[in-house]
């Protein structure tokens, strides 16, 4: 139940940049350590930056053995040669992520899980995927 709840916030943060995060998809990021919100974070405008990396730089140091809630596969590349999201994920001391819904973009299409789970990361998929879905309905995944 605790897990649903924060994986809702992370929905509902998801909800507030619906249609205005032009080609990358408006995702939301919810950091939980020792049952505190200690970061969280959405995809801005424009589609930069992305919510994980927003919700790690509020979490700081309070991320290392936090569960993070995501409502998108955390990309695994970026298209700017940058520290993905899955790499800064792996970097900040987080130990599990818990996923609603997998990406088909080429930047994220596995690679995000692969990642996090060759790093020792406990990574779960599906949380409350059909909720999640909806926010994906439209999104067309850019090619690499």
């Amino acid at each position: 139940m605790i897990d649903q709840a924060h994986m809702r916030a992370a929905i509902a943060l998801a909800q507030t940049h619906l249609g205005k995060t032009g080609v990358n998809p408006s995702v939301g990021c919810v950091i939980v350590a020792g049952g505190e919100v200690v970061g969280q974070g959405v995809t801005q405008v424009g589609g930069r930056p992305h919510a994980e990396e927003q919700a790690l730089d509020q979490a700081g140091e309070a991320a290392r053995g936090a569960t993070a809630y995501v409502t998108l596969e955390p990309c695994g590349q970026r298209s700017t040669g940058t520290a993905s999201c899955s790499e800064r994920l792996v970097v900040s001391g987080i130990t599990r992520v818990v996923i609603a819904c997998t990406d088909a973009s080429t930047y994220a299409s596995g690679r995000g899980t692969e990642g996090l789970r060759a790093a020792g990361l406990k990574v779960e998929l599906g949380l409350l995927q059909t909720e999640a879905a909806g926010l994906y309905a439209g999104y067309e995944p850019p090619k690499a």
